[in-house]
């Protein structure tokens, strides 16, 4: 029990938060439950960021009852390829994402043909409920299949990898790349075997790994070095990130972002109960962050003053940066 208690002192010295912290301090104090439903629901999410002027994957329908089922040909028109997730859902459960046509049927990323009729079946089960957030009935969105930058080519395994950055009342305060792997088959998940690496602030360089919650160097199905690689359009990434905060009103969110290769930097959802593991990939704490945020917000507020999302990003960047950022 002593050992216990000496590593847990050890590790709270060190800023490292756990979730019991997590959900007292930030996730109850910040978070209005009544705002809940503006980032549980992926398509008010798609909605609110539309309405907003950022950039999310296109929406090319959405099904609600069983009836609606029919439309599923009329919503994918001519189109080889799409996305189909539930609205509720979470940790990327029942997604099929369909890259392409073969003989009247579908394939999906991982080489899997299915045919109409599964498809059907498959929004059938997320109208039930099936992959919700409390087994609520759910509603299905078909919207464009983001094709990843090539960036990420050599450090990733199919699927789509994205960017979560967690947000303070519009201070981004830790960022980690997610990127999938056979284990996790190709999902962003780092729960189904995905890996995590960490990302500097201040210059979008990512840092290092973390799969399976050990420290690791290289891709296990690429075997291509996982950090020192700079990601595009990263100021873009933070202030996009940063914006959330009046996009959604919850004061701590976690922010998930993909890089498409023709489209840039998209919203992909917004999360109010954003995991802890990003502070192994950033070998930090995200307790040592929060609390210089939370100083700045007093300092701030004592001065009757606030900043703007460029101000605020400015702020993290020097504050939270490992590596200076480059001039010019």
């Amino acid at each position: 029990m002593f050992g216990f208690w000496k590593t847990w002192k050890a590790l709270e010295a060190r800023g490292i938060m756990g979730i019991n912290r997590r959900n007292a301090d930030y996730v109850l104090k910040y978070n209005k439950r009544s705002l809940y439903p503006i980032v549980d629901d992926k398509i008010i999410t798609k909605e609110r960021a539309i309405a907003a002027g950022i950039h999310v994957p296109q929406l090319y329908g959405v099904i609600s009852t069983e009836k609606e089922i029919d439309k599923l040909d009329e919503i994918i028109g001519g189109r080889n390829d799409f996305v189909i997730k539930p609205a509720q859902g979470a940790g990327g459960d029942g997604i099929i994402v369909i890259a392409d046509r073969f003989e009247g049927r579908y394939r999906t990323v991982s080489g899997k043909i299915v045919d109409h009729e599964e498809l059907e079946h498959h929004i059938s089960s997320i109208l039930t409920g099936l992959y919700s957030l409390g087994g609520h009935r759910d509603r299905a969105l078909i919207e464009y299949r983001v094709i990843p930058d090539q960036i990420f080519k050599s450090i990733s395994y199919e699927g789509v990898p994205d960017i979560r950055i967690i947000v303070l009342m519009g201070y981004p305060v830790m960022a980690m790349l997610r990127l999938p792997t056979r284990q996790s088959g190709g999902k962003a998940n780092l729960h189904q075997g995905a890996i995590g690496v960490g990302v500097d602030l201040a210059t979008g360089l990512t840092l290092r790994g973390t799969w399976l919650n050990n420290i690791i160097a290289k891709h296990p199905d690429t075997t291509n070095a996982v950090d020192g690689v700079q990601l595009p359009y990263w100021d873009g990434f933070m202030k996009l990130a940063a914006g959330c905060y009046e996009l959604c009103g919850l004061g701590y969110i976690g922010v998930d972002m993909v890089l498409d290769q023709e489209k840039g930097p998209l919203i992909l959802e917004l999360n109010a109960r954003p995991g802890l593991n990003i502070q192994i990939a950033n070998d930090c704490g995200l307790t040592l962050r929060t609390h210089a945020v939370e100083a700045r917000l007093e300092d701030l507020k004592a001065r009757g003053v606030s900043e703007t999302v460029e101000e605020r990003v400015a702020f993290v960047q020097e504050m939270f940066g490992h590596i200076p950022p480059v001039e010019g």
